[in-house]
C-alpha cells in the first residue's frame, strides 16, 4: 500500500510539473471555465491550454462537462486550491530565507 500511494503522490506531482498546468489550476480554483476563457485569461494560444488540459485530465486532476458546444472544466477535487495555497507559502518561505541569507551577506561585505 505504501508503494502504490507513493506513486499516485510522484504521478500526481508529475503532472503538476509545468507551469501553464498550474496557472490553469489557479484559474480554475477561481471558478469553472472554457478553453477559450483560460485561453484568453493566460495569453496563450488555445492548443496549448487545450494540450495540458488533456493532461490534468488524464490523472484526474481537472473533469469537463460539455454545455452546449463548449466544454467547461472545473477541478475535480476543491483541496487543489489549498494544495496551491500551501505552495504559495513554502515559496514564500523560501523567498523570506532568501532575503535573510541576502541581508546578513550584505551586512558581512559593509565590515
Amino acid at each position: 500500500m505504501n508503494l502504490e500511494m507513493q506513486r499516485f503522490k510522484a504521478d500526481f506531482f508529475k503532472a503538476l510539473a509545468h507551469p501553464l498546468r498550474i496557472r490553469i489550476l489557479e484559474l480554475l480554483s477561481e471558478g469553472d471555465k472554457n478553453v477559450n476563457e483560460m485561453k484568453n485569461l493566460i495569453g496563450s494560444e488555445g492548443s496549448a491550454v487545450s494540450q495540458q488540459l488533456a493532461v490534468l485530465r488524464n490523472k484526474n486532476i481537472v473533469m469537463g462537462r460539455k454545455e452546449g458546444n463548449q466544454v467547461i472544466y472545473s477541478l475535480r477535487d476543491p483541496m487543489i486550491v489549498e494544495l496551491l495555497g500551501v505552495a504559495r507559502q513554502i515559496f514564500n518561505n523560501h523567498l523570506v530565507d532568501t532575503i535573510s541569507m541576502l541581508d546578513k551577506i550584505n551586512d558581512e561585505q559593509n565590515f
